[in-house]
């Protein structure tokens, strides 16, 4: 995220009220084949344990496996017991040694890769544990069948050749689920490509000709019909429509679109016939950063999952410290027949297959069903850190506010100037601003027919406001913290207190102000209560005045609320919070920048922005506040899935092991058998992933 620092600079013109940013999307055309080979390639490698794995090398891997197992279950024992169906001929043990030999060193590879990986990084875990499991299954084998064959004397001794396969191909097999799952996560995101239509109409030179959506470059003009999809990102030249962007936004009601307004691609054209400027192309538009964020949520390895290999790591010790112990105890008093199944038992219930998928199949389905219902998850990290959230910060304008600011007042403060003029000279300072309030100016000058003026030497005031020159005369518009930390005298002035002001300065004057107000959005309320009832306090901190601040919050219920900041205000005490306690930002992801990066979770209010992909861990793409409820419902329900599937996973081994180290055979004469083990292991993998496939939200 070390861009984000940059980013929050491009629009950082307003403090106090003009602090809430809330940026236009500026989403560019995607290019549909390198989107669906990118997601390919994502869905075909994955790290684990250290190695990286390839999809149609563990698919080719399992089928190959599987072919080798049907022949060796077929003339194996199972648990020492031969089955009806199985076929015994002379040498038929020697085949099936070989050919588990071959299953073992092929079919294993992808474990002692891993293993390897872990062990140079002087960090064994679960693949370490794999293969320590599968080695000591073929190794005490191969013993049995030389104790059987040729040195009789010291048998007979039960093969685990049937386990041995089983176990192999079950790994493989699992391993090939946790892979899919996780690259379907994507899936839900991978379909918004495919919103994309295959041609688009191009106007050169009044000729309209049809196109393939690759073949799409910047500035070019293209025309869509009525009840044509949209085939690039782009703003409208000509014509009036209403467009239907419900698979962005969730929102039914279609969106009127004029002249000089930015169009999705995938967004279906309506009504009438326009003509839209192509804005962007190739990977750079909306759909590929979608893509691109969720898959670098599955790709980043997550403290979850971290966890489930420190687990893994400590059972590895374990499982050696057991073993070596039942080794040194029952050796001497029961010689090696009796010591060895022992010894086995305790490596094979160890093997930690259904731990090493505990946590990715939670994580695979959680990203999936959070895409799936516009939840973005830039950081995995984040579905198991709001779950000790202590503090949720959050901006106000665009945030708990719809943003959709209106001008309720204009007062000029020179007798010269009319407040049309007022309007006209804040409206030409605006016009290039991405901002709600300077949006709400430049809308009401717009609707009066008022023309602008073109302003030079245009200059951003960091967290303040806006410069520029028109007729040789310098503008400001500023709030009015700026004003009283430059000097400035500030006229007496009726207006709303929980409106928004914004002041005019010419040269060294305030020659009038601008108010205007804001709507709470519907669902605020809702979230906001939410966070009570889950004991999360909520914070808002804004750089509007204080009667604007004061007024948003007693309807809300807000009972900590800071106004007037600037945005390294709002950083600093989001980090001073921090102290006692994590912390969510909730903020529309531009002036919110430093303190999106701040907190334990930047939440991004706004789908699509720049700075919105880059800053937060999560992106709300209906920007709605309800939908940081659905988020940490999620979290808790999946938090809970990993503790479960840890347990299952792992925490069966507190039991397991001592019992396999013989503990209970001086009391009860029981022992737990090595094939038995086996059974137990392969049947927690099963237990764990489908537990994982069980997580789901309404």
């Amino acid at each position: 995220m070390s861009d984000h620092n940059n980013m929050k600079n491009m629009d950082m013109h307003h403090d106090a009220h003009h602090e809430e940013m809330h940026h236009e999307i500026n989403m560019n055309h995607c290019d549909m084949e390198s989107m669906h080979h990118d997601m390919s390639n994502h869905g075909d490698m994955m790290m684990h344990g250290g190695h990286m794995m390839h999809m149609g090398n563990l698919k080719r891997k399992f089928w190959v496996s599987l072919i080798l197992m049907i022949p060796i279950l077929l003339m194996s024992p199972m648990m020492g017991m031969r089955l009806p169906f199985q076929i015994t001929f002379t040498g038929s043990e020697y085949l099936v040694a070989i050919l588990s030999t071959i299953l073992f060193f092929y079919g294993g590879k992808p474990f002692f890769s891993g293993a390897k990986g872990e062990f140079s990084a002087k960090k064994p875990g679960m693949m370490a544990l794999i293969a320590l499991g599968i080695t000591v299954a073929y190794g005490y084998s191969i013993y049995a069948v030389l104790v059987n064959n040729i040195f009789t004397r010291l048998g007979p001794v039960n093969d685990f050749f049937w386990e041995l396969s089983t176990l192999i191909v079950i790994m493989l097999l699992g391993h090939r689920i946790e892979m899919s799952s996780v690259s379907s996560a994507g899936s839900a995101v991978n379909s918004l490509a495919k919103l994309l239509p295959y041609n688009a109409h191009l106007v050169n030179d009044n000729q309209v000709l049809d196109i393939s959506v690759n073949d799409i470059k910047n500035d070019q003009v293209l025309l869509i019909k009525a009840g044509e999809k949209i085939p690039a990102d782009g703003i409208v030249q000509s014509g009036n429509t209403f467009v239907n962007e419900s698979f962005i936004t969730g929102e039914s009601n279609k969106v009127a679109k004029n002249e000089g307004d930015k169009v999705i691609g995938g967004a279906i054209n309506s009504t009438g016939s326009i003509k839209i400027l192509v804005t962007g192309t190739g990977n750079d538009g909306y759909l590929s950063k979608v893509m691109q964020m969720v898959q670098d949520a599955q790709s980043d390895k997550s403290n979850s999952e971290d966890l489930a290999n420190k687990v893994a790591g400590y059972l590895f010790y374990a499982a050696l410290l057991v073993a070596l112990i039942a080794l040194i105890s029952w050796l001497p008093i029961k010689g090696i027949s009796f010591t060895l199944p022992i010894v086995v038992s305790v490596l094979i219930i160890a093997c930690p297959h259904a731990l090493g998928l505990a946590i990715p199949l939670i994580t695979a389905r959680s990203t999936s069903i959070a895409a799936t219902n516009g939840l973005l998850i830039r950081n995995r990290t984040s579905l198991e850190k709001i779950n000790q959230i202590k503090y949720a910060f959050m901006d106000k304008t665009g945030t708990l506010t719809a943003g959709d600011f209106k001008v309720n007042t204009i007062e000029s403060f020179n007798d010269t100037i009319s407040e049309t003029k007022i309007l006209q000279l804040a409206a030409s300072l605006e016009a290039e601003s991405n901002h709600p309030l300077a949006k709400g100016i430049v809308d009401l000058a717009k609707s009066k027919g008022i023309k602008l003026i073109k302003a030079d030497n245009l200059q951003q005031i960091n967290g303040a406001g806006l410069s520029a020159n028109i007729d040789s005369n310098n503008y400001k518009i500023v709030s009015q913290k700026y004003l009283q930390q430059n000097g400035f005298n500030i006229p007496n002035h009726n207006n709303n207190p929980e409106d928004t002001v914004s002041y005019l300065v010419e040269n060294i004057d305030v020659i009038g102000i601008i108010t205007e107000g804001d709507s709470i959005k519907p669902s605020s309320k809702m979230m906001i209560d939410f966070l009570k009832k889950n004991h999360i306090e909520p914070i808002m901190l804004t750089g509007d005045n204080r009667n604007a601040a004061r007024k948003v919050a007693n309807i809300l219920g807000i009972n900590q609320y800071k106004s007037e900041l600037l945005p390294e205000n709002k950083q600093a005490i989001v980090k001073e919070y921090q102290r006692t306690g994590d912390a969510i930002f909730i903020g529309d992801g531009i002036n919110d920048a430093p303190s999106l990066n701040q907190a334990d979770i930047g939440i991004a209010i706004g789908s699509g922005t720049d700075i919105a992909i880059d800053s937060a861990d999560v992106v709300l793409v209906n920007s709605n506040p309800k939908d940081v409820i659905n988020l940490i419902r999620l979290a808790k329900k999946a938090r809970r899935k990993i503790v479960e599937n840890l347990w299952w996973g792992a925490g069966y081994n507190i039991i397991a092991l001592p019992i396999a180290a013989g503990i209970l055979y001086p009391f009860a004469g029981f022992l737990l058998d090595p094939m038995l083990g086996a059974i137990l292991m392969s049947l927690s993998t099963v237990i764990v992933a489908i537990n994982a496939m069980t997580l789901k939200i309404k």
